[in-house]
């Protein structure tokens, strides 16, 4: 039997779906940020990069860089395998407590990546639970549905952001049952924001836990950088904030912090949390370091925002098709997956910007999109470039210009 049909005939699928993935080799340049260079198949050329998610360029902060080569030097690279077995190195420590204040909970506990702290933390709470009932926005990241879906427990799935319809979802699963709400403060594809406070008087009112995904948020929002909860004072209603390192902290790694029994139970039971090797001590000495300088310096977070609003205003003057969101991220609508494909590749080998196409099932069909990340960093001169390009882009492709932005569905 020939098994490599099947592998054949799956990415076959994807291409004739213009779902198959293609990935830019990129060499990013610390303290160049957010120039890099792109390993062509023609040979290295600089590019500017438009779409990392090191929202605040922190993966090359001196402060960061800095304690990660330390620690490297002082202790070495590795972890020693998982903390069962190897104990938990003194770095990691001192990060889970950082956490732990920076959300105002008595505990917080470390994954190896954000995936992992909500794909195991939500089925391992929910399983904790009995005849738990989770309810689930409809417009979740993948890592908190395969949570949920791994849970075993009943779901019920809200519209995305409707407070009546998740209320009446609560009132009939009945005061008695109990009943895990699960949503993300800021939605990455779209750019909105959820209603915190409301869902918190929903989930006081109906007797429901709250589990709610800051991994866009942190070190973005807040006096601190404890994301959208700090900034709409509702941290300390909110039974289990979820996060991640390697966006805003410019690092690696995910986490949830909550109160300690609930941090105890999940690193007693959580499979991917005992059977994976901790994060190693120069990833959490530099994480360390990225939360502590965010803590206290709020530049990096103003000089995004301003950032972010200069690029909506520029390229909706332009008459791009920017969805309207009020946070930073900067969605332009194209709406087809072969012309966002074509979209991508023209501005990285004609204009030396990359930016990486959003298709299904990143996003639903008919939603296709270019997905814009400015930093403090991209200065005015590039955030023109930007609108030049891609104005020549939409031109060549025949894509539509628009008079008013879009706003986001």
């Amino acid at each position: 039997m020939d098994y490599s049909q099947y592998f054949s005939a799956a990415l076959g699928r994807l291409h004739d779906e213009r779902r198959y993935r293609v990935f830019a080799d990129l060499e990013r340049i610390a303290g160049r940020f957010p120039h890099a260079t792109w390993h062509s198949p023609n040979g290295p050329r600089n590019v500017v990069i438009w779409c990392s998610n090191d929202y605040l360029g922190m993966g090359q902060h001196p402060k960061v860089v800095g304690a990660m080569v330390e620690t490297a030097t002082r202790v070495g690279t590795g972890a020693g395998g998982t903390r069962n077995i190897a104990g938990t190195h003194h770095p990691l420590v001192q990060l889970e407590a950082e956490l732990a204040d920076l959300h105002g909970k008595e505990a917080a506990l470390l994954f190896t990546s954000g995936y992992v702290s909500n794909q195991t933390g939500i089925a391992t709470l929910a399983k904790l639970i009995p005849d738990c009932l989770i309810l689930s926005d409809a417009l979740n990241h993948n890592s908190m549905i395969e949570g949920v879906r791994q849970s075993g427990c009943e779901r019920q799935i809200w519209r995305h952001n409707d407070l009546g319809h998740l209320e009446q979802l609560l009132i009939a699963a009945g005061p008695n049952r109990p009943k895990l709400i699960a949503c993300e403060s800021l939605y990455s594809m779209d750019g909105d924001v959820a209603p915190l406070s409301a869902i918190c008087d929903l989930a006081e009112r109906y007797n429901a836990m709250t589990y709610v995904d800051e991994v866009h948020a942190v070190g973005m929002y807040g006096p601190r950088g404890g994301g959208i909860a700090e900034r709409d004072g509702v941290m300390h209603r909110i039974d289990i904030l979820e996060g991640t390192l390697a966006k805003a902290f410019g690092c690696l790694g995910g986490y949830i912090a909550a109160k300690g029994e609930i941090i105890d139970a999940v690193r007693s039971y959580a499979p991917g949390f005992i059977f994976t090797t901790a994060l190693p001590p120069p990833i959490c000495s530099a994480a360390t370091a990225a939360i502590k300088h965010l803590k206290s310096s709020s530049w990096e977070r103003e000089r995004h925002q301003d950032r972010a609003a200069r690029v909506k205003a520029i390229l909706t003057a332009a008459g791009l098709p920017v969805m309207e969101n009020d946070t930073h991220i900067v969605p332009l609508f194209v709406g087809d997956p072969e012309k966002c494909k074509q979209a991508s590749d023209l501005l990285l080998e004609q204009h030396g910007i990359y930016i990486q196409p959003i298709n299904y099932p990143t996003v639903a069909k008919g939603t296709e999109r270019l997905r814009i990340t400015p930093s403090p960093y991209h200065d005015d001169g590039l955030i023109d470039r930007l609108a030049e390009a891609l104005l020549q882009v939409w031109e060549r492709l025949g894509l539509a210009l628009h008079k008013k932005p879009l706003a986001a569905e």
